[in-house]
């Protein structure tokens, strides 16, 4: 759909119930609360659908939005979705019924019978901004503070290579509304908690590094959070950490769960982590990709540091 049609489609509709990903991050919980707050500026009903893994530093962005399951009639629409194996971990949905899919990730995988997928934009908040601004609603405070976070943190504060002159351009519209960006910055980027730090310190214990340490790779065994006093929310991000290190060009965590292994991957400029995620189903961008794996966790670390190499050679 172009953002024209979308906009249409919405106008259309006047009860909404916006739905996120499993370990909802900065830009979908951003997207889902900016978009909710413009559809009710319109004049229509919209809820996010209560996410039960939303960390405990991002929880301020959906307060007095959510709803614990969509009305009957709702119109179901998802933000920053990339592929329907890493929905929401909610049994209050059926995900047959979702209507619309609004995601910016360019390796991805279509599940809604509307979608509007643009992967030139550096964060889902991007697009919502354009759907907005083609709706016709006046961004308020409150939608610039949800947006933002959304830009900011899909961008690393605006230093990836994703990053455009659009998204500066989302991100001034934010600033003019008069909105306090500043604790933004300061909760997402300059502050960590004593959790992070000890998880950082495992990591940099038990990483395992390849091809004169360009690939790195660190498995995260179950329980790791309670073990070192860390939130579970906090295992989020470790792979950008792994690739901040010198000389690694591309980094992956695998994080062991109950049922599954939960993969994330970073890269720099050149080499395509969504591609090493499709391999495990997943997807996301050429700069940072996830997916999952129902594989022993020492057949899930094998496969993805051949997949990582692989990359590496070929990028």
């Amino acid at each position: 759909m172009t953002r024209l049609k979308c906009a249409a489609f919405l106008r259309q509709k006047d009860n909404f119930c916006i739905l996120t990903h499993a370990d909802p991050d900065g830009d979908a919980l951003g997207s889902a609360a900016g978009l909710c707050l413009g559809l009710r500026a319109l004049g229509k009903t919209a809820f996010v659908l209560e996410n039960p893994q939303t960390p405990e530093n991002l929880a301020f962005l959906c307060q007095d939005l959510t709803v614990s399951a969509p009305a009957e009639n709702a119109t179901l629409l998802t933000v920053d979705v990339a592929s329907p194996r890493i929905f929401m971990k909610n049994p209050n949905f059926d995900p047959e019924k979702i209507q619309l899919r609004i995601d910016h990730h360019g390796r991805s995988t279509s599940f809604a019978p509307l979608e509007i997928v643009d992967p030139q934009m550096a964060s889902c908040a991007e697009l919502v901004y354009d759907i907005l601004m083609e709706l016709g609603v006046a961004l308020t405070q409150n939608m610039a503070i949800a947006l933002y976070t959304g830009v900011s943190t899909d961008t690393g504060c605006f230093k990836f290579a994703s990053t455009t002159a659009h998204t500066f351009r989302v991100a001034a519209a934010c600033a003019e509304t008069g909105a306090n960006l500043q604790p933004i910055n300061q909760a997402m980027f300059d502050t960590v908690t004593l959790g992070k730090l000890r998880l950082q310190s495992w990591i940099t214990g038990h990483t395992a590094f390849y091809a004169d340490g360009q690939v790195a790779v660190c498995v995260m065994p179950m329980g790791l959070a309670k073990e070192l006093g860390a939130q579970e929310s906090e295992m989020g991000g470790l792979s950008g950490f792994v690739r901040s290190i010198k000389g690694v060009k591309i980094a992956a965590t695998v994080q062991v769960q109950e049922n599954e292994n939960k993969i994330s991957v970073r890269a720099v400029p050149g080499f395509d982590a969504a591609a090493i995620c499709e391999k495990f189903g997943g997807g996301g961008h050429k700069g940072a990709g996830g997916a999952a794996s129902t594989l022993t966790p020492e057949e899930t670390a094998a496969k993805l540091t051949e997949a990582m190499l692989e990359q590496l050679n070929n990028g």
